[in-house]
């Protein structure tokens, strides 16, 4: 939640737009007085509107013209403005200025501010780097590292480029790269990627992609690459603006021509002033993010909503994502007998001293499999954790420790065959079934025998399935993108009945599945928690970061940020993205049709410019 917080407090800070609110303020009371016929000043209180915001106004439209003859809704609001002064309709012209900025402003309320993330991730870059030569360590820039240099990494350093262990046991956090929760164990010959932390035991490596071609470097070129390419929806009121200033100029100069009164050609201009264009989408859209913001979600751009509407895949991150990134002990078994699910109130001695002596050899361990073990037995069975002496940890193996009298092996098959303690095919069977089903087995011996297993699974999020079949629903195709291996990603997608599924991905490897897609005329919404999730989350139509357990990074990239991290809301959000852009449409429709009524009777003279602005400016709100 301290993320979620920071960020709130961000949007909340208005920056720039604290002046725009003076000036708005200042004109309104302006305006006031112009209606009461306050003259304090030898000239119209109106004219205080004009300058302080319609100036900006047509300078913005000579701007857009002289440098790349970008017809916009505010050529036409300009055009509107000089001819209500013209003709001496002071407080038209004010009035017309004073409305667009408004509206203006309520679209800028809605954008979220800069966001630091390239930044922070330039933060993850290593700085330094130990270097082996002949006389010993060095400790150099991590940019002067050449390829093929020997490095030395000890345990909790990050690991400054792309290399291959040449010497050492370790177990990597490779969540930067993969959004794996659990570490990978790494050994001689294994390829280990810069911006990952190395856990538990140092080793050396020869590097081989260094600069610009390490990890954390694409990673950051991605995300640039990824803003860049988004495409940026234009306002209605901008794509129909060329029609408008046509339409609008053949309306005013026919009315004049043939009635001669330059009072009547105004109100034209005036009336298609598209006032209503510009507060209709942003009306709905606050009403919208309103909505949103009461359900969990921070709305961080202002068409991330209108974006949302039309999209037609929602890729899925799965750890932190769809499952909550805890491990938690799914199951034990002891050898030659199987055991209920770990927690049951029928399990038997011999397992349940098996599940102790695992906790208690685990009860000092660092690693998150340990702490997970400790964690489940205290929380299913209750009772107090036996001791452990001589505790030892293993890197990239495991842990081994004396647990009332007896010598308790606790780790991975390597560690087994190291200290010759073979493994049944029975065992290994058995230990296979939950592998395929995306668990993490952990063997375990009692004085150099082996004596069974415990099965470790991430915890799937209770609200998932009815998050994925309220997307199937709303009309989206859910699709799950992860960097975890085969076994755990198809077995979280048949739990939650998603059709496409794509394993061991890395940042690129989502970034050109959403790229294929939108390219095929896809719109993907990507929902993740990771820092390898943030090029994704950049690129895709709409990004949706979890907030509360989420990387920071991740929240800075994404569109929307869900706070509470309960998906279970997301269904809600599709269906209010898709009724605003109802309402939406239902605004534009009325006030073109009330903009052309209006013009009728300003042809006729029954309308003036005062009253023509009036009755345009109406639209219907959310």
């Amino acid at each position: 939640m301290e993320v979620s917080v920071k960020k709130l407090e961000e949007l909340l800070e208005w920056g720039g737009t604290k002046k725009e609110i003076v000036l708005l303020v200042v004109s309104g009371i302006a305006l006031l007085g112009s209606i009461l016929q306050i003259h304090p000043l030898p000239f119209d209180l109106a004219w205080v509107a004009i300058v302080l915001c319609g100036i900006p106004i047509i300078l913005e439209a000579v701007i857009g013209l002289v440098t790349a003859f970008d017809i916009k809704a505010d050529v036409l609001v300009s055009i509107a403005l000089i001819a209500s002064i013209v003709i001496g309709e002071d407080f038209a012209a004010g009035e017309v200025a004073f409305i667009m900025q408004l509206g203006a402003l309520l679209e800028d309320l809605t954008v979220a501010r800069a966001r630091a993330g390239i930044e922070k991730l330039v933060h993850l870059t290593p700085r330094t780097a130990r270097r082996l030569t002949e006389t010993g360590e060095e400790i150099v820039a991590a940019q002067e590292v050449r390829v093929g240099d020997l490095l030395r990494v000890l345990p909790g350093d990050t690991i400054p480029v792309d290399g291959v262990i040449t010497q050492g046991q370790t177990s990597i956090n490779q969540a930067v790269m993969t959004g794996e929760s659990l570490p990978v164990d790494k050994g001689p010959g294994d390829e280990v990627s810069s911006g990952t932390v190395n856990q538990f035991g140092s080793f050396d490596m020869k590097a081989t992609k260094v600069g610009e071609d390490s990890s954390i470097q694409r990673m950051i070129r991605l995300v640039q690459s990824a803003d860049a390419g988004k495409a940026k929806i234009v306002g209605v009121a901008d794509r129909w603006a060329t029609w408008i200033v046509v339409i609008a100029l053949g309306a005013a100069a026919l009315t004049w021509l043939f009635t001669g009164q330059m009072i009547r050609a105004v109100t034209i201009l005036v009336v298609f002033c598209p006032c209503a264009l510009v507060l209709a989408t942003p009306t709905a859209i606050m009403a919208a993010i309103s909505n949103a913001t009461r359900h969990g979600f921070l709305v961080r751009e202002g068409d991330a909503l209108e974006r949302l509407a039309s999209v037609s895949h929602v890729a899925f991150d799965k750890t932190g994502t769809l499952t909550c990134g805890t491990p938690k002990v799914a199951a034990v078994r002891v050898l030659r007998e199987t055991c209920p699910e770990a927690g049951n109130a029928a399990v038997s001695e011999r397992e349940r001293e098996l599940y102790a002596c695992a906790a208690g050899a685990e009860q000092y361990s660092e690693h998150p499999l340990g702490r997970a073990i400790l964690r489940c037995y205290r929380e299913s069975v209750g009772m107090d954790v036996p001791q452990a002496e001589d505790f030892k940890m293993l890197p990239g193996r495991g842990v081994s420790a004396k647990v009332n009298g007896r010598v308790v092996l606790a780790g991975n098959e390597e560690l087994f065959a190291e200290r010759s303690v073979p493994l049944s095919e029975e065992m290994r069977q058995a230990a296979g079934q939950y592998t395929e089903d995306g668990c993490t087995v952990i063997y375990l011996a009692l004085d150099g025998e082996a004596a069974g297993f415990l099965a470790l699974s991430d915890t799937l999020r209770e609200s998932a399935p009815a998050a994925i079949a309220g997307v199937k629903r709303a009309g989206a195709q859910p699709v799950l993108l992860t960097g975890d291996h085969k076994n755990a990603a198809v077995h979280i997608a048949k739990s939650l009945e998603i059709g496409e599924v794509h394993d061991s991905c890395l940042p690129e490897d989502k970034l050109r599945w959403i790229d294929e897609t939108q390219k095929s005329g896809g719109h993907v919404c990507m929902i993740g928690d990771g820092i390898n999730d943030a090029p994704a989350l950049k690129k895709a139509y709409v990004g949706i970061a979890m907030g509360g357990v989420g990387s920071d990074i991740a929240v800075d990239a994404a569109d929307i940020a869900l706070v509470n991290d309960e998906i279970k809301e997301l269904p809600h959000l599709l269906r209010l993205a898709r009724r605003m852009m109802f309402t939406i449409r239902c605004n534009l429709t009325f006030s073109m049709t009330l903009n052309f009524v209006a013009i009728i009777l300003a042809i006729t003279g029954i309308l003036n410019p005062v009253v023509a602005r009036w009755c345009t400016m109406r639209v219907p709100l959310w």
